[in-house]
């Protein structure tokens, strides 16, 4: 019997290129993370077989504590993100050709959101103002926001939902699987969850937590995931200038402190969608793409149809919508799906301005 899946690969149909892009915006960052990010950038065939055409981009974004070789990691019987990615552009129902950047915006406390903030550095003009420029210039894209679509997982979907509606100019397509959204519902759960910890195990000290989790296997504890995630929520929506990080409960009791939760709810992407810029990037957007699972743990199919909703009430194109079986992890499946029916929507078949 043959094996479903191989479980060391097989040779790539399409291309996939390793780069590094040295980041003047990601230098002296406050977190002394690296300034040199790697960068992957895949190539369908049709890339090498048509040497005069352009492409439309497609900017794949991680979830949250992820980084870019993460996309290569293998779940037993199941391919690899890589892999997928490659079997959609080589198969015989493939989309319309696009070049799909894998763009790595890791930080050491977890993650990004793809945002601007003293707390962990300027990941949003990051990917905006030297990722996509450095694509255009390298490779043969249309350099125009209407072949160009952002796509991810998680914080990765967050990041697609707020990039899009902050830089409408760049991005004329987004994707969001399971995306951080309405913030009450996906966030607020764990606050109590942390109070405890560290109040049992970390004498109230976030400081504390932090020598304690790095001097051991990190995520080895119970509660780790929490308290991480919650840390870098609030690095990255609610850091004073001078860098201090705000969170927006009572470390001893898990209570709101009303001014630095309304810091958050001013990026939660379904009140971002309700101001008049939000509406008219999502109403500016060709394609809009919108997933989760039944059984997500954070809740985020509830902020899925929320954001859902507020598309709707922005009176642009009618968004994909699908909630399914699933909960939060295990379903890098359905990035396929939504890169399909961005290459589709955001295809070079159409007339492109000054090309």
């Amino acid at each position: 019997m043959q094996p479903a899946v191989r479980p060391w690969g097989q040779p790539m149909r399409g291309r996939l290129e390793e780069h590094v892009i040295d980041s003047e915006l990601l230098r002296n960052n406050p977190l002394g993370d690296p300034a040199q990010r790697p960068i992957w950038v895949y190539l369908p065939l049709a890339y090498a077989d048509q040497p005069d055409r352009r492409f439309p981009s497609i900017y794949l974004i991680q979830g949250m504590t992820g980084q870019l070789d993460m996309w290569r990691n293998r779940s037993a019987f199941r391919k690899n993100v890589v892999e997928l990615v490659d079997d959609l552009f080589g198969g015989d129902d493939a989309p319309a050709p696009a070049v799909v950047v894998f763009v790595d915006c890791w930080t050491s406390v977890g993650g990004s959101q793809f945002i601007d903030s003293p707390g962990t550095g300027r990941y949003h003009s990051y990917l905006c103002e030297e990722v996509v420029p450095w694509i255009d210039r390298t490779f043969r894209t249309h350099a125009d926001r209407d072949h160009r679509g952002i796509t991810g997982k998680s914080s990765g979907g967050y990041g697609a939902m707020v990039t899009s509606m902050l830089r409408p100019d760049l991005f004329g397509g987004l994707a969001t699987h399971a995306g951080d959204a309405l913030f009450e519902v996906c966030y607020q759960s764990e606050f109590g969850e942390c109070a405890r910890l560290l109040r049992d195990q970390y004498e109230g000290s976030f400081e504390r937590f932090w020598e304690d989790f790095r001097s051991r296997p990190a995520m080895s504890r119970p509660g780790d995931d929490a308290l991480v995630n919650q840390w870098a929520m609030g690095a990255c929506y609610s850091t004073d200038d001078d860098g201090t990080v705000q969170l927006p409960f009572v470390s001893a009791t898990g209570e709101l402190i009303p001014e630095v939760w309304e810091r958050w709810l001013r990026w939660d992407p379904v009140r971002m969608a309700r101001t008049d810029a939000g509406r008219a990037a999502l109403r500016s957007q060709r394609a809009v793409y919108i997933d989760a699972g039944t059984r997500d743990e954070y809740f985020l199919d509830l902020g899925a149809e929320a954001f859902r909703r507020e598309v709707v009430a922005a009176g642009g194109p009618a968004p994909f919508f699908e909630l399914f079986d699933a909960k939060h992890g295990l379903i890098e499946y359905r990035y396929p799906i939504a890169i399909r029916y961005l290459a589709d929507r955001l295809s070079d078949q159409t007339t492109v301005r000054g090309r």
